[in-house]
């Protein structure tokens, strides 16, 4: 589903042919973005890795480990121009039914202190933040030494 009516999005699986656009995407929106070879090694470990098209361009992807009953979700996007237009709720609904046709009985993540948009987006969807993980991601400024932390949150998908 998309937030507008006259727009065709379409879930599909991650290949080698989408990295480049991927990568493209990943550098424009953060600070610290995973490198082409972040993906290509998701890939390659047989993550469930996930791309949406809008009316045919890549409009954002999520990348999810399962495993024993558990899914940790490792990466979710929209490109920049797209975001605020529920496609990051269209994506995270995509990965919380994943993950419960793959037997994942809790999904969990990893969000920057500082992503209050992300935070709330989790939220949202019946998130709890469960804890903190000191210095977790890289940062630019040196409050904390080039640092920043992460708010682990969780949901129970039965």
């Amino acid at each position: 589903m998309s937030a507008r009516p006259d727009t065709l999005t379409q879930m599909r699986q991650m290949g080698a042919g989408d990295l480049d656009r991927v990568s493209a995407i990943e550098r424009v929106i953060y600070s610290h973005p995973w490198t082409r070879g972040n993906f290509a090694d998701s890939l390659a470990a047989g993550y469930h890795c996930w791309v949406l098209e809008r009316d045919g361009l890549l409009a954002g992807y999520v990348v999810t480990m399962i495993a024993a009953g558990e899914a940790h979700l490792l990466n979710l996007s929209v490109a920049a121009p797209l975001q605020r237009q529920g496609l990051g709720s269209e994506l995270l609904r995509f990965v919380l039914q994943l993950a419960r046709d793959c037997a994942a009985v809790t999904i969990y993540l990893e969000v920057r202190e500082s992503n209050a948009a992300a935070r709330a987006l989790y939220a949202r969807h019946g998130f709890s933040e469960v804890g903190t993980r000191k210095g977790y991601y890289p940062a630019s400024y040196p409050a904390n030494e080039g640092r920043e932390d992460a708010v682990t949150m969780t949901r129970v998908l039965i």
